[in-house]
Order: C-alpha cells, then sequence, then structure tokens
C-alpha cells in the first residue's frame, strides 16, 4: 500500500536512497540487477550496499531473486518511494492522505499541499508488461527491459497531454510530476458511469464532453481512450481525465481514435438515454472538431 510506503519516507536515509536509485537505473538493462552491479549504480562500497539491500527488502522496496547470479529489482512500493520522496523534496507535497480511486492501471491518493490535491501513480506493466509492451504505443523503445519505462512513460504523456490543454480543455490542472507519479488538481463531481442523469440534460451533457473534445483538439490532442469512465459531472460542468494513450492531431491514427471517442460517448449515452440521441453523423461532427465549427450535436 502506499500509505504504507509514504509512512516508511521519514525511516529511510540518503543511502536507501541511492541503493534505490541504483537498482532504478540497473533495471533500464535488465529485469533483474545483477548484485555486482550495485555498487557502481549506487555509488557505495559494497558493504553499505548489502546493509541498505537489507534494508530495503525488510521494508518491500526490493525483491530479490537467485539465479546464475543474486538479482534485484525494485517493487511498486520502492519506485513509489523515489517519486515520493522527490515530490517531498520539491514541497510539492507535504502530507498523504486516502485513496481516491485504484485501479488495474492506475492508483490515485489525495495528498496535502497548499490545499488538497490528487497523486496518481501509474501501474502499466507491472504485472502485464509484455502485453502492455504490445498495445501500447510509449513502449515502443525495446531497449529497456522493465515495467518502470511503461510507467513512467504513461506519466510523462499524460502530463504533457494536461500541460498542453489546460486551462483551455477542462482537465485537472497538472502541478508537479516525476518517474510514474503526477500530482494534479482534485476531480470535482461523480464519475459519468455513476451519474444519475435525467434523460432531458443527456443532450446537453453530451454536448459539453463534446465541446471539451473539440477543444483538446483545437489544442493539437486527441483523447484516444474516451468513454463514460474518464468524465466526471459536477454542478460546474463536466471534466475528461485519464488521458496516458493521448496522441497529437498529428498522429497517423489520430483521426481514427477520434472517431472511436465519439463513437463510445455516443454509444454510452444511447444505452443509457435511449431516444434522446438519435443518430448523429460521425464523420459531420469529426469534420466540425477540424474546422472548429462544433456547437451541439442536434447539428449533425
Amino acid at each position: 500500500m502506499v500509505r504504507n510506503v509514504a509512512g516508511e519516507l521519514r525511516e529511510l536515509e540518503s543511502a536507501d536512497f541511492y541503493l534505490l536509485s541504483g537498482v532504478e537505473h540497473g533495471m533500464r538493462f535488465s529485469e533483474w540487477v545483477d548484485r555486482g552491479t550495485l555498487t557502481e549504480y549506487a555509488r557505495l562500497d559494497s558493504e553499505e550496499v548489502d546493509h541498505r539491500l537489507d534494508r530495503c527488502e525488510r521494508r518491500g522496496f526490493i525483491e530479490r531473486k537467485t539465479m546464475q547470479y543474486q538479482g534485484f529489482r525494485l517493487t511498486f512500493e520502492g519506485y513509489d518511494a523515489l517519486a515520493l520522496h522527490t515530490l517531498v523534496e520539491r514541497d510539492t507535497i507535504e502530507g498523504f492522505g486516502a485513496p481516491l480511486g485504484v485501479g488495474k492501471e492506475s492508483d490515485v491518493y489525495e495528498v496535502t499541499s497548499y490545499k488538497p490535491l490528487a497523486l496518481k501513480f501509474h501501474r502499466e506493466g507491472y504485472t502485464n508488461f509484455r502485453e502492455v509492451q504490445r498495445e501500447r504505443e510509449y513502449t515502443a523503445d525495446r531497449n529497456h527491459r522493465s515495467w518502470l519505462y511503461t510507467a513512467r512513460k504513461a506519466a510523462e504523456r499524460e502530463y504533457d497531454a494536461l500541460e498542453t490543454v489546460y486551462p483551455t480543455v477542462s482537465v485537472p490542472r497538472p502541478i508537479d510530476h516525476n518517474r510514474h507519479a503526477i500530482v494534479m488538481e482534485k476531480l470535482d463531481g461523480v464519475e459519468l458511469s455513476q451519474a444519475a442523469l435525467p434523460d432531458e440534460q443527456a443532450v446537453g451533457v453530451l454536448d459539453l464532453v463534446l465541446s471539451e473534445l473539440a477543444d483538446a483538439y483545437a489544442e493539437g490532442y486527441v483523447h484516444a481512450d474516451m468513454s463514460e469512465y474518464n468524465v466526471a459531472v459536477s454542478e460546474q460542468g463536466v471534466m475528461l481525465f485519464d488521458w496516458p494513450q493521448a496522441v497529437r492531431t498529428d498522429h497517423e491514427n489520430a483521426e481514427e481514435f477520434l472517431e472511436r471517442d465519439i463513437e463510445n460517448l455516443l454509444g454510452y449515452f444511447r444505452r443509457k438515454h435511449p431516444g434522446e440521441i438519435g443518430e448523429p453523423d460521425i464523420a459531420s461532427i469529426t469534420a466540425s472538431f477540424r474546422d472548429g465549427t462544433f456547437e451541439s450535436i442536434a447539428d449533425h
């Protein structure tokens, strides 16, 4: 649990983080890092490496495996500790709170700073690294041999997208990021999939979501994973979240992803609010995104 990691941080010493960083560096080249390389990677002498390995293993930050050599790798708790340590050192976060959402590919927690914020840890690839390598474009660098790279690249891509489209698009305001972690504004409202939306409001809410996607397109991005699970609805309007798979509008598959996003939204609203949406022309909607004229689903 990340909360346990946060509690352990005050017990760690500088040399523990040197060791964890050394294992992280070694995992760029191998899933399991040879014990013999850690004096170089961690910049600690051999006795100190053994001492720090024992301390970090007891805390669940690393695990070991004996094969042709004695190998070590970070657990996600160890990677969390490195990211948290950096964010605390930067004064980005001051305290750690309750879970806001725990899923297959990310965990989100409340953190405190000048106001309550959200801390999102990307988890892509930890349990299904080979599958994610096949499916995710940001794993294309095959020189990297571990899930660390996949999770870090997912966080980088999401943070870059948020920085680009905010504040034109209603997304969580990005605050900071390190490794696989992003600090951002907390979401308002409830997930669209859980919202008790009256039928008479369905078209209006759909128009709001599509307008945000159109604004994102104008800012150079397609969400590429849009669904009722990536929209928050509140009295203030809608907010779009979860952007790690977003692509630039000049991407070779951008138009395909845009049409899929629109189809996913229309499909959800038709299922949830039958008879309210009709059969709009998706090609016409995407064309209105391109020329910046989208106003309402009723026009298509």
